[in-house]
């Protein structure tokens, strides 16, 4: 049976590093504020311990050994990658917890995390892209869409619900020149939105015709239109990449805005993160597209 090997006795051997490097133990004592009287009994009990010579006297002088200056060398080595890794702790971070709308979470956050993770400072994220609002203490910080008021959260508006018509380019044909009138000639994807768009372009009272199906959310809207089965009414914020892939044209300036926004929220008493800051700055400048109509639904 293997017998098991004798503790490192750790404290003697950083007191024996502090010994060699001042070649004496007073000033060794100093360093680690300890009594030279306490430093000459460990240094003899770790020669006991080790069964070698590690210091010898000539005068008043301090012999250190080979043995000893080879032991403190590797020593020295050992508690520097000591000193980085508790460094390295320190500075570590748990994940930032951040639960998100599904719909900003695809559209908008996701493509933009691998820009956001090369920043200096970013926050590792850990995403829970998830309809409803998560119980408190459960997240660091939420994104969701509507109205509020958030009791018991540090709430910021991010972006309010837009709405502007998009289609795919297989159902727009060869028209170049939109009007609201050819509009009206196609299928709309449902959304209580509409009535707002029409007003502020100028044709209130206007008698759409809409597809049979019903969408849960935008993301899943935005999916029938770039197959063709309607023109849905989509934010040029989250889905204007669609529109610069090829996938959807977006051929009216008017845009709608409300009721609801998306909202940053976050517990009252913690402070902003870096991950909040960035999404804060990004969002500050989205806009309708220029010359755009916004009415507030």
């Amino acid at each position: 049976m293997a017998m098991n090997s004798p503790a490192l006795p750790l404290e003697s051997l950083r007191v024996l590093a502090a010994c060699v490097r001042h070649g004496n133990f007073s000033r060794a004592a100093d360093e680690l504020a300890i009594t030279p009287t306490a430093v000459s009994q460990r240094m003899r009990a770790l020669e006991v311990q080790l069964g070698v010579k590690l210091f010898g006297r000539h005068g008043p002088r301090l012999i250190v050994t080979a043995r000893a200056a080879a032991l403190a060398a590797g020593v020295e080595q050992a508690l520097a990658l000591m000193r980085t890794a508790v460094d390295a702790c320190r500075r570590a971070r748990p994940p930032l917890r951040v639960t998100c709308a599904p719909t900003f979470a695809a559209c908008w956050l996701v493509p933009r995390l691998a820009s956001y993770q090369a920043l200096a400072g970013a926050d590792a994220i850990e995403l829970d892209a998830g309809q409803g609002l998560s119980p408190a203490g459960s997240f660091d910080v939420a994104i969701r869409s509507g109205s509020g008021p958030w009791p018991g959260y540090r709430a910021t508006q991010l972006l309010p619900e837009q709405g502007t018509p998009m289609l795919s380019p297989r159902l727009a044909g060869q028209n170049k020149s939109w009007t609201v009138d050819d509009l009206l000639g196609l299928p709309l994807i449902p959304d209580p939105r509409w009535p707002a768009w029409f007003q502020a372009a100028g044709r209130p009272g206007a008698r759409p015709t809409f597809v049979a199906t019903r969408f849960p959310n935008y993301e899943l809207e935005a999916r029938a239109a770039v197959q063709g089965l309607g023109v849905a009414l989509l934010s040029p914020v989250l889905f204007g990449d669609l529109c610069e892939r090829g996938e959807l044209l977006a051929p009216f300036a008017t845009v709608v805005q409300g009721p609801d926004s998306y909202w940053l929220l976050a517990p009252a008493e913690a402070p902003p993160s870096h991950f909040e800051q960035w999404l804060a700055t990004q969002l500050a400048a989205a806009a309708p597209p220029p010359g755009a109509s916004k009415t507030i639904v």
